[in-house]
């Protein structure tokens, strides 16, 4: 009887559901019916494995989206047991500017999102109620109230999102605390994941403790990018703390995927050719303040809407997409030699009428192009992007902001976009010419005119050293969507 009573206590030890304060490590998944907290410490310039950060740019190297792809396989497994995750939180990646230059933060997104493409989500995709399940799960990365940085807009009208908010490198308003209390309170069972640099994770995991009385011996210092702690509450109300040990060890080498993609011809032909010019118009004027020397070259995210009427939408793509993100830099390679890499803040938010979601995916199609070519990267947040494509108002921000002003000018900088808001941006640019200048049609689904099937066309705008405008679709990124597996590369 002794001896089957101390088996039992470890087991429950084990397990993380001892739910008596007590700390433990394990390698056993954690208790499904237990309030999971699991905290994934992604890599900052504070806080990082040697060989996962690029000092330059604040952004993973190599070996650390390496490390990125094998964390998601061992949390599915070891942690959640081949389970389905609840919810996924990373931290708003303009709370955390890095370096002289104040490049965000994409550590956390990039960290976690390989494991969220694990994961399954069934979304409604018509009125008659048919729904559609993908290799897909929506990170919660949008801003808090009152945690807007500074020079960031406010959401759409002002409004906050109030279920997809993620985490503030500061805990502005103890909008953290805030958001782990309520998540502890609903007593929902389920595993509830959190990426964010070791200060978030540390202050979040201290207040966790204090607040709630749980008498955890938590770590007093940062242990490297193995560690991953798990708070697990049982229906009791206790709480255990239980610590995952990876041992992943990534190479420095840019990811290889199992197989290689299917190939497109370039053009693509979901899009007619266009090739139109500015210079020579009668009736052209250059507008003030345009860029000189500018190559700006535009792509979609990665594939997102795997229903056959392309109405499933959770912000972030789909376990194809992954394939299609990790190949850009060998398939563009020879393409296109950008200096830097701009994409819109995934802190930005809107409702699908089902759930509300981050819009993360545009900025996590590219991170990996800019992690392999080691480029600066950055974010457009001065302004929202709306919910409408084809808003004049939008569109000429966003031409103002990347072809007037000088900041651009002898840069050539890759843009990843919003389908449906490329041709209005670049008409809204063609149209401060003047009249006489042919705009591209945005007539069509989806609004914006942009084919719901293409994710590979490469749109390129030339400013010269005057400021006359070229522009042309005759690239494309020369992957198939319609070969690439559904499920997420493994790793």
């Amino acid at each position: 009887m002794i001896r089957i009573s101390v088996l039992a206590l470890i087991l429950t030890l084990l397990a993380g559901c001892g739910g008596d304060g007590s700390s433990s490590s394990t390698t056993a998944p954690l208790a499904a019916d237990n309030v999971n907290l699991i905290f994934v410490v992604s890599p900052d310039l504070a806080d990082h494995a040697p060989g996962d950060i690029q000092a330059d740019t604040a952004n993973l190297t190599s070996q650390g989206l390496q490390r990125s792809l094998l964390l998601a396989t061992y949390l599915q497994q070891q942690v959640l047991g081949a389970k389905n995750v609840t919810a996924i939180y990373a931290l708003s990646p303009m709370t955390h500017l890095q370096t002289a230059n104040k490049y965000p933060d994409m550590s956390p997104l990039a960290t976690i999102q390989p494991f969220a493409l694990l994961n399954q989500i069934t979304l409604p995709v018509s009125a008659s109620g048919a729904t559609y399940t993908a290799n897909s799960y929506p990170i919660n990365a949008a801003y808090a109230s009152g945690s807007l940085p500074s020079g960031v807009a406010a959401p759409t009208a002002g409004q906050y999102c109030p279920d997809c908010a993620g985490l503030d490198f500061n805990n502005t308003e103890h909008n953290n605390d805030t958001l782990v209390s309520g998540i502890i309170a609903k007593n929902k069972p389920g595993f509830y994941v959190f990426s964010a640099p070791w200060k978030t994770i540390s202050n979040l995991l201290a207040y966790i403790n204090s607040h709630h009385g749980y008498q955890l011996n938590l770590p007093a210092a940062y242990t490297g990018p193995d560690q991953i702690y798990a708070i697990s509450i049982p229906p009791s109300g206790s709480a255990s703390l239980v610590t995952y040990y990876s041992n992943l060890t990534p190479p420095a080498t840019y990811p290889v995927l199992p197989s290689p993609v299917a190939s497109a011809s370039c053009p693509n032909p979901m899009q007619a050719a266009v090739s139109t010019s500015t210079a020579g118009v009668t009736g052209v004027i250059n507008p003030a303040n345009i860029n000189t020397n500018q190559t700006l070259y535009i792509v979609r995210h990665a594939e997102a809407h795997p229903d056959p009427g392309y109405n499933f939408e959770d912000g972030n793509y789909v376990g194809a997409g992954q394939w299609r993100a990790l190949s850009l830099a060998n398939t563009l390679r020879g393409k296109i030699s950008p200096k830097q890499v701009y994409s819109i803040d995934p802190a930005q938010w809107y409702s699908t009428g089902a759930i509300n979601v981050s819009y993360v995916r545009p900025s996590l199609t590219i991170l990996p192009y800019a992690v392999a070519n080691n480029l600066p990267y950055s974010l457009v947040s001065s302004f929202p992007l709306g919910t409408n494509p084809v808003d004049p108002g939008v569109a000429k921000s966003t031409s103002d902001f990347f072809f007037t002003g000088g900041k651009f000018s002898n840069q050539t900088v890759l843009l990843a976009w919003e389908s449906g808001h490329i041709r209005p941006l670049i008409n809204a640019l063609l149209a401060s010419y003047g009249n006489n200048v042919p705009l591209l049609p945005t007539a069509g689904p989806p609004s914006g005119g942009w084919p719901h099937a293409d994710y590979d066309t490469v749109w390129t705008v030339r400013l010269d050293a005057q400021g006359n405008a070229t522009v042309d679709n005759a690239l494309c990124e020369g992957i198939d969507s319609t070969l690439l597996p559904i499920a997420a590369p493994q790793f």
